[in-house]
This record gives structure tokens, C-alpha cells and sequence, in this order.
């Protein structure tokens, strides 16, 4: 029996297992430690050192011996399993106290990897537990859908070191052993996905098609990129689920396989392709059974307690994020409503794995034409509202372009009953985001609350059919039939408080055309701008016609 399988599923000495010596070195401490983590933490020195206990941590940046002794000091009373370095790193001997005292053991992550796909990589292996399901299933002798274990035990079942890719070359799971082969498949590795080159290169060849056409495995000669990058031999065998190709299984060797190993290659694909499906099948289950406690938490009622209490968020105060794809670039643009689901998907995903790093415990599931975040945080009080929009912010930041989401935040809640409220005060965010068309991409319901006001006013006047108050319907009426610009004169004498040399900025007109404007305001609508009540009814008419005159597909509050 391999030795994972002595481990429980989310164990640190699981994770050494699966990811030692090409991505992952112990450098110092213990990881005997079978007991549970508690999730992947990106530390950040701006913020407050607020962790969940047995969480492993990534000292991004962290480099210097005397930074790395301080948060292991740090680390040790909050009870964290493991810090992860950037390696080379010489251990010293204060740095092994550091570490023999705080009980964290120190992990180096290889040169070249990526943080991000570290990040990934943990959370794939955490994710089996994430939701409290049952004890796992077994296939073959393997836990469901555990690719790393029945990985190693394909590996040593032909003797050499193999990865599990999907149809677009992305690695899903590899063996130990990966140092035997070549310097471009420890470039996959650390990538989490064969490089664009390589792949290039491979179709060239034709490698694809020859699998994609036999059923066997195909043994593959080594070849030479070019002068300086030359790649061992490979069997490759596809992994099929009766017509369908899930992926692909490749072996670095020395020489073609013989007759019995061959076999035992082809027979472990079919093995490899009831794992994947199981792992799919199992992903779906448990999305739909995250987004079944995220909703019935989100909408109270006898149950929402119970759902609070799976998904961990009892007893912690909890952000709620609403996000949403920007409707000026998702509507019509992005096709039919399937596109547009299956693109709020591929978002929703994305966006649980920024959050699951940074705060282990939240949960995101999609919810009709949105994705909602549930964040329990931790830190001092003062700080938890500003760590939810750091963590909204960071995430579209590093999405960049290729993403057109909007996030609105709720107000925190700080206990199970508060949830419903703060969705509510998502929702409202969320829609004045949109109705913005990207003014802001983030804004919380406190600083949304003006224009969400606004908003459900507006609702309230087109719901009515009230007509537009006779001062401005004049103005308008005068502005259609002369191309007159009165309305946006007096916008811009309101938004300037009166004040002339402001405005005719705003206006882009000479100062004496803006005063021959601002008296036929007067005379055409009959306002009295020396009256504040008048004043304040002109200006919140103006605002609500702008409310009106936003794109009315625009989602309203949910």
C-alpha cells in the first residue's frame, strides 16, 4: 500500500508525499504530523498575521534569515502547520531553534515554481475534505479521484516517472521521480502545464494525432528543440472514456517499455479514466452541494443555521461578496445565455481559488446571474471590512482584462442571522456597479448606499408611471426642439454649488454664453434657484434621470 494512503487526505505529510522534492523541500521540522490543515495562507507583511489554525503558509517575498525567524516566531502561536520559502535557503542554527520552538516546519519551494500554482496545486490536494462529505471511495485500490497517489503507483508499476495531463496538455497529477527525466518535463511540472514550445513541437511531430488514433500505448523517440534543450524519450497511452478523450498519460524512458509494463501501462489508463471521471463527477456534486448551503445560509431561515455551521462560519464574523460579470461586456456581446453561464462558471472558480488562499473557509457558489463569496475573517475588528475589499480588489487586479467582473461587498455580518443582510447589501453594490458601466469595479454597501437609494427610486417612479416634474419636462421639451443644452447647464450649475467659474468647466462654454444659459433655465422652467427646496428637487431629478437613462437590462436588486 503506497504511504499516502497511511496519511489522511488533508495531512501535511500527504502533501510532502505528493509534491516533495519537485516542487516542495523540507527544510527543517517535523511533518510526521498527521493530523488535518486547515488551509493555504498567502502571508502579506501589510496585514495583520490572522491565520486558521494548521494552516500552511506562503511567505511570498520572504527572504532575508531574519524575516523568516520572526515568522516562524509568529507563526508557532497561532498554531500553523507549515511555512513555505522561496529555496535556496541555508538553514542556520537559530533558524532551527525557530523552528523546533514554534513547532512550523519550514518547507522550500523549488526555484522557477510559480506561488500561484503552488497555491492551486495545495488547494486541489485540500479540496477532498473542503465541504465535510464522507469517508472516500475507492478505485482500484486508490481513494476516488486521488490522481497523485494512483499517479505514483502507475510510476512504479513501470518503473518511471509519469504525469496525468488533461486534453489541453494541463498537468492534473505527477509521480516522484520527476528529477530521472528531462529538463522539459521538470518545466511542466513546475508550471502545472507543458509549455507552449513543447506543445508546438509535438503537433509538428504529429504525437497527438498518433494518440488520438491508438488505443495502446505510443512509445515517442527523444528529440532536440534545438541546440540546448534535447527531451527524452516517452510513452504516452490517452486516457478515453468511450469515444471520449478526458487526457493523457506520459512516462519518461530510457527505452520502450516491454510487453508486460506496456500493458500494465494501457490497463492503468483505464484505471486513470475512472478516477477522472469520478473526480469530475465528484467536483460537480460537491459544487452543487457548496452552492446549496451557500444559498440556504444566504437566505436564512430554520436552515440556514445548519448550513452556516458546514460551511464553517458560526462564530466569525463574514464578509459576503456578490460578483457579477459587467453587463456592458457580458450582455449580447458574449453570446447566448449557456456562454454567459458557463463564463460566470470558469469566474466563480477562479475567484474560490484567490479567496481559499488567502482565507481558508470560504465558500463561493453560483447563484442565478451571479457568483456569491461567503469570507469568514479573522484579524482585529477594525481591519476585517478593509481585508474584504483587499481580497475583492487583489483578485480583479490579477485577473486584469481577461476578466469583466464587478464585485459589491456586503455589510459584515457577525453572526449566522446576519447573513440574509449583508447578501442584501451585496446585491444593492452589485448593482450599482453595473448600472456604472466601469466607474469602479469593488465598492461596499456603505459606499453604495447614496445610489442604491437612488436606484430603488427610481424603481419606485417607473413603477407609479410618474411623469417628470413640469420644470424639467419644459427644459427638456426646449432642449429637443431648439438643440439647446439648458438641462446640462443646470446640471452643471448644481454639481459647481453656483459657482460660475467652475462650472463653465464642466460645461465647456465661455462665461457670459453660461449666464445667458443659466436665465433662459430660469424663464423656460420657471425655477427659482434661490430656493434650496427647489434646488434640491431640480438636482434630484437630474440624478434620477440619469438612474433612468442607464441600460434598462440592467439586473435589478435580487
Amino acid at each position: 500500500m503506497p504511504s499516502s494512503m497511511t496519511t489522511t487526505n488533508r495531512s501535511l505529510a500527504r502533501i510532502l508525499n505528493h509534491l516533495g522534492t519537485t516542487l516542495l523541500e523540507q527544510l527543517e521540522g517535523s511533518v510526521r504530523d498527521h493530523q488535518s490543515l486547515g488551509g493555504v495562507v498567502i502571508y502579506d507583511s501589510a496585514d495583520d498575521l490572522a491565520i486558521a489554525e494548521r494552516s500552511i503558509v506562503l511567505g511570498v517575498g520572504i527572504h532575508d534569515h531574519d524575516g523568516i525567524v520572526r515568522l516562524l516566531r509568529g507563526l508557532g502561536p497561532r498554531n500553523a502547520a507549515a511555512l513555505v520559502v522561496r529555496a535556496p535557503i541555508i538553514v542556520s542554527e537559530t533558524m532551527r531553534r525557530a523552528v523546533q520552538r514554534s513547532g512550523v516546519a519550514l518547507l522550500g519551494l523549488a526555484e522557477g515554481a510559480s506561488w500561484t500554482q503552488l497555491a492551486a496545486m495545495l488547494r486541489t490536494l485540500l479540496a477532498e475534505d473542503d465541504v465535510g462529505g464522507a469517508a472516500a471511495e475507492f478505485i482500484g485500490g486508490m481513494p476516488s479521484g486521488d490522481l497523485f497517489s494512483l499517479a505514483n503507483a502507475i510510476a512504479a508499476l513501470i518503473d518511471a516517472p509519469i504525469t496525468i495531463e488533461d486534453k489541453g496538455s494541463n498537468v492534473l497529477a505527477f509521480s516522484g521521480r520527476q528529477e530521472e527525466a528531462d529538463p522539459s518535463r521538470i518545466e511542466t511540472i513546475l508550471g502545472r502545464r507543458v509549455p507552449e514550445r513543447y506543445i508546438r513541437a509535438q503537433e509538428t511531430r504529429g504525437e497527438f494525432q498518433q494518440l488520438q488514433r491508438s488505443d495502446a500505448p505510443v512509445y515517442l523517440p527523444g528529440w532536440a528543440l534545438d541546440d540546448d534543450e534535447h527531451s527524452v524519450a516517452r510513452v504516452a497511452v490517452a486516457i478515453r472514456a468511450g469515444e471520449e478523450i478526458l487526457g493523457s498519460m506520459w512516462a519518461a524512458v530510457q527505452q520502450p517499455l516491454n510487453d508486460e509494463r506496456t500493458q500494465a501501462f494501457a490497463d492503468s489508463a483505464k484505471l486513470v479514466a475512472l478516477h477522472m471521471l469520478r473526480f469530475r463527477a465528484g467536483s460537480d456534486v460537491e459544487r452543487r452541494l457548496r452552492a446549496d448551503l451557500v444559498s440556504t445560509a444566504l437566505e436564512g431561515g430554520p436552515s440556514a443555521l445548519e448550513a452556516s455551521g458546514r460551511l464553517g462560519l458560526v462564530g466569525r464574523p463574514v464578509a459576503v461578496l456578490a460578483l457579477g460579470l459587467d453587463w456592458t461586456e457580458d450582455v449580447g456581446a458574449a453570446g447566448t445565455a449557456p456562454t454567459q453561464a458557463a463564463s460566470l462558471q470558469r469566474a466563480a472558480d477562479a475567484f474560490a481559488l484567490h479567496l481559499s488562499a488567502l482565507q481558508p473557509g470560504s465558500a463561493v457558489a453560483v447563484l442565478g446571474d451571479r457568483a456569491y463569496a461567503t469570507v469568514p475573517l479573522l484579524g482585529h475588528p477594525a481591519d476585517q471590512a478593509k481585508q474584504a475589499h483587499r481580497m475583492a480588489q487583489g483578485f480583479l487586479d490579477r485577473t486584469g482584462q481577461n476578466l469583466s467582473a464587478v464585485i459589491g461587498i456586503g455589510p459584515l455580518a457577525m453572526d449566522a442571522g446576519s447573513l440574509p443582510r449583508a447578501r442584501h447589501g451585496a446585491d444593492q453594490a452589485l448593482r450599482v456597479l453595473r448600472y456604472e458601466a466601469g466607474k469602479r469595479r469593488v465598492v461596499t454597501a456603505e459606499d453604495a448606499y447614496i445610489d442604491s437609494l437612488l436606484l430603488d427610486l427610481s424603481d419606485l417612479v417607473a413603477a407609479r408611471g410618474n411623469a417628470i416634474s413640469p420644470p424639467i419636462a419644459q427644459l427638456l421639451a426646449y432642449d429637443h426642439k431648439h438643440q439647446a443644452q439648458l438641462v446640462q447647464t443646470l446640471r452643471c450649475w448644481l454639481n459647481a454649488f453656483g459657482d460660475v467659474s467652475i462650472a463653465v468647466k464642466e460645461a465647456f462654454v465661455h462665461p457670459s454664453t453660461f449666464r445667458y444659459r443659466m436665465r433662459r433655465v430660469a424663464a423656460v422652467s420657471g425655477l427659482d434657484l434661490t430656493d434650496s427646496h427647489q434646488r434640491f428637487a431640480a438636482m434630484l431629478q437630474l440624478r434620477l434621470l440619469e438612474s433612468v437613462a442607464a441600460p434598462l437590462h440592467a439586473p435589478k436588486n435580487r
